[in-house]
């Protein structure tokens, strides 16, 4: 029988107090929240159906969200990337998606819809937990991009791969991500994406003005904290436009040599 220490129920239970299931299979998701009171889950709320669980994951703002990957009215893969790129208060909470299509494009996909965590049914207790543990006490940086929403996917988590790394980016994931350099990426992409979709442009342009901020104070970056302080001024002015982010955002690309424009958008988020 599974049983976890107190002190780890304790620490997990922050993330995992308020749970969402969005799942289609009634018995499904009586089983899985059965598991997650054993967890500590206080609050537990149940839908089938993508539209009206949006609407739940709005009201209650769960702290920890599962979904199957596919129902008659639900495609989590969808769900995942409206929660992620909406305003919701819960669109930063870690989803973990359940299912029993284990394949290598589901699991992509969900990595790519933004998805923290891949369950495979059927599963045990011990591995319900391992997955909400790891969302609750092992956080990932959080990526703004406009091509992608959503926890680092380079540490994304199948439950089923544990081989050596493959892209040349794990030794730095290893060592700590380059901030500075992803923030660049971003910014180029974002920028380029702009007419695509200008509400999370603009909302990926902030937030690496935020960070790149941060970076530069921490670092004595005195040229780059000036410039990235200049594009936040210029964003909280309002009126935001593709043609008015030109000026301060390119006053902070001229300030590195790194070639961002060069490199893969889709790595880089």
């Amino acid at each position: 029988m599974f049983t976890a220490d107190a002190k780890t129920l304790s620490r997990i239970e922050p993330t995992g107090r308020r749970g969402a299931i969005i799942e289609p299979n009634a018995a499904s998701a009586r089983l899985m929240s059965d598991l997650i009171k054993g967890l500590g889950a206080r609050e537990i709320y149940v839908e089938s159906d993508e539209e009206r669980a949006v609407e739940l994951l709005r009201d209650v703002e769960p702290g920890v969200i599962f979904t199957e990957y596919a129902g008659p009215t639900l495609s989590g893969e969808r769900l995942a990337r409206r929660v992620r790129r909406s305003s919701m208060v819960c669109r930063m909470a870690p989803i973990i998606m359940v299912t029993n299509e284990a394949t290598a494009a589901a699991i992509k996909g969900a990595r790519d819809a933004g998805v923290h965590e891949f369950l495979r049914k059927p599963y045990t207790t011990g591995d319900l937990f391992k997955r909400v543990e790891n969302v609750a006490l092992k956080p990932r940086p959080w990526i703004e991009a406009v091509g992608y929403v959503g926890p680092d996917r380079r540490r994304f988590n199948s439950g089923e791969y544990a081989g050596a790394p493959k892209r040349r980016t794990d030794a730095s994931a290893k060592g700590g991500l380059d901030i500075k350099d992803q923030a660049m990426r971003i910014l180029v992409a974002a920028m380029a994406q702009f007419d695509q979709d200008p509400a999370q442009a603009t909302r990926a342009i902030r937030q690496q003005a935020q960070t790149l901020k941060a970076v530069a104070i921490k670092s004595g970056d005195a040229r780059l904290a000036i410039a990235a302080g200049g594009l936040e001024a210029f964003m909280d002015g309002g009126g935001v436009t593709k043609a008015g982010l030109a000026q301060p955002v390119g006053a902070i690309l001229a300030l590195t040599q790194t070639p961002a424009s060069n490199a893969p958008v889709a790595r880089a988020s």
